[in-house]
């Protein structure tokens, strides 16, 4: 009889379609961080950006290049997570997930934006151009990741 051998593990090795979204979703990360947790004045603190007069003065200054930038980046902000998040988990590529996930995100930032003193504007209209941009995003990367993996199936 002979002794039982232990076998030692295959090593992992590092999926590359799955590590550098990941890695670069860490800096991803870390620049919606600094662009949106950073005191934004000496005053601390927060105001309310009330809905309707946010979006009367969205509407009302979109010839404006202040207004402009602000409403571009507001849904430019997570598009970059977004896009990274679905390259690396596909369960975000189903569209009520992804809304969830961007929802969350969004709503965490305007909660830590009301509890940290910044002296930011919380708004719940940034929560919801946030989380458009982030889901449209993740949407258009969901049917490209879809249609990669078709067309290799198809070559295969």
């Amino acid at each position: 009889m002979t002794a039982p051998t232990l076998a030692r593990p295959a090593p992992r090795t590092a999926d590359p379609g799955r590590l550098v979204p990941g890695v670069a979703l860490v800096g991803a990360v870390l620049l919606v961080v600094l662009a949106t947790l950073t005191p934004a004045g000496p005053g601390g603190g927060w105001s309310w950006g009330a809905p309707t007069v946010e979006l009367r003065w969205y509407l009302d200054g979109l010839d404006d290049a202040g207004t402009l930038t602000q409403l571009l980046g507001n849904l430019a902000l997570l598009v970059p997570l977004a896009v990274l998040a679905v390259l690396r988990w596909p369960s975000l590529r189903r569209p009520g997930r992804l809304l969830a996930a961007a929802l969350t995100v969004a709503c965490s930032i305007e909660a830590l934006q009301w509890w940290l003193p910044l002296d930011r504007v919380v708004s719940p209209l940034d929560a919801l151009l946030n989380t458009t941009g982030a889901v449209l995003a993740g949407l258009v990367t969901a049917a490209w990741a879809r249609r990669r993996v078709v067309r290799a199936h198809a070559a295969s």
